[in-house]
């Protein structure tokens, strides 16, 4: 009985083995293209296209710092290695000699022009949310780019990321092509929302909880980026960057001028704002806010300890010489001249923000070692900027003023150890 149970369950096995292994390798097949006639470029279509690429802010990725817009080479560094991005200009090595059914297929499949399987930092797992008429709309603006020759440069993955069976394994498990559809119990408005958020923005491929494999995880949960240089907070949490307990037009201000009464963006974020949702209308901008705004609640799990006393007392002697005069000996920050009391600020309060106070510290070290600006949009053209202390504070002085920061004026957040500082530079 027991041998016979024994063949059974290895017999069940090996099907289960098999299918598996049938779907794997239907992956590495290339999807059937979509034949059509190639779309006409009226204005209206080229307005169309514009308005996804930056809605998507394409350009962030497929620029190279210092290199022509739009020409690839931006290196997107994974903990798998680094995936190189591609010419999205109409020269022969680009998209120069791709059809708008190639282009298409790449959008809602994730496979190249000759068939070949395109690594998910190419958000494909969003764009095959996007229509037909929308991928064409895309595809007639970027034909609009001024051509340049940059040839594709390969990737640079270790074994065995770097093998097409992997990125099948992959995407056997993980993707599934589909378009986007209404849900009927949700408002136009909502809908709207998310056809920008869950498509063509791919807000979860930041703010996500990282899964096995860099799976797409818990979508909006927020987590590490997969650089590990910042984080991306929980869009779940309203103690993380949650916007649940916003107005409408609070969300929409942030979108569109890259800070408001409650929050600033900074760091890839303010690259967002920046080339991408300051330029939407504001219809989308509204339909955004209404989709974010009623994201599911779940807070973050925390594992907050204090600080030793001493790093403490080095963090607030810190904070005094260095940082207390533009936020404020008790944090409160600074007010542009005149301001009213709920802003603008020059300089934002730490006392109560919970940009200092999330679960993860990444990215009060990130603003603390290198500094930086918030997006320069029409709203606020001149933004103000921090300075970077990287060459001035040590890991034990970057990590005291950062606990100070976090358990000071009322805040109740963990401690930071120099391993965490020295893990950033």
């Amino acid at each position: 009985m027991t041998r016979r149970l024994l063949v059974i369950a290895a017999t069940a096995l090996l099907l289960v083995a098999a299918a598996f292994a049938w779907v794997v390798l239907r992956e590495l097949r290339p999807a059937p293209l979509v034949d059509g006639p190639e779309p006409v470029a009226t204005p209206a279509l080229i307005e169309r296209g514009q308005l996804l690429a930056r809605g998507g802010n394409c350009m962030a990725c497929h620029t190279a710092r210092g290199g022509p817009p739009w020409a690839g080479g931006h290196p997107v560094h994974t903990p798998f290695g680094a995936l190189i991005s591609s010419n999205l200009t109409p020269h022969p090595s680009g998209l120069g000699a791709w059809t708008a059914a190639e282009f298409h297929r790449a959008l809602h499949h994730g496979q190249s022009r000759d068939g070949r399987l395109l690594y998910p930092a190419f958000p494909y797992n969003h764009t095959t949310r996007l229509s037909r008429a929308d991928t064409d709309a895309l595809f007639v603006y970027l034909r609009t780019l001024s051509p340049v020759d940059r040839p594709r440069e390969p990737h640079r993955l270790g074994f065995p990321y770097n093998q097409p069976i992997a990125l099948a394994v992959w995407r056997a498990l993980f993707f599934t092509p589909a378009e986007h559809r209404d849900d009927p119990a949700r408002s136009a408005e909502w809908n709207r929302g998310a056809w920008w958020v869950e498509g063509v923005a791919h807000c979860a491929a930041c703010h996500r909880e990282s899964g096995v494999l860099e799976s797409p995880g818990l979508a909006l949960a927020g987590g590490l980026m997969p650089d590990g240089a910042w984080t991306a907070p929980s869009l779940r949490d309203p103690a993380e960057a949650g916007v649940q307990d916003w107005s409408v037009e609070a969300i929409v201000e942030l979108l569109r001028g890259g800070r408001n009464a409650h929050a600033s963006v900074a760091g890839p974020m303010a690259e967002v704002v920046r080339h991408g949702t300051q330029h939407l209308p504001e219809a989308d901008l509204r339909a955004i806010a209404v989709y974010l705004q009623q994201v599911p609640r779940e807070p973050v799990a925390r594992h907050d300890e204090a600080a030793p006393a001493r790093l403490l007392t080095l963090g607030a002697r810190v904070y005094e010489q260095r940082c207390a005069q533009c936020h404020g000996d008790q944090g409160e920050g600074a007010w542009a001249e005149g301001a009213p009391a709920d802003g603008p600020w020059a300089f934002p309060p730490l006392a109560g923000s919970r940009a200092v106070t999330q679960a993860s510290p990444v990215n009060l070290l990130r603003w603390v070692l290198d500094g930086g600006y918030g997006p320069s949009t029409a709203d606020h053209p001149r933004p103000w900027g921090m300075p970077p202390f990287r060459g001035l504070l040590t890991d034990e002085e970057i990590a005291a003023v950062a606990s100070h920061v976090r358990q000071a004026w009322g805040n109740r957040a963990g401690g930071v150890d120099t391993l965490q500082v020295q893990r950033l530079r």
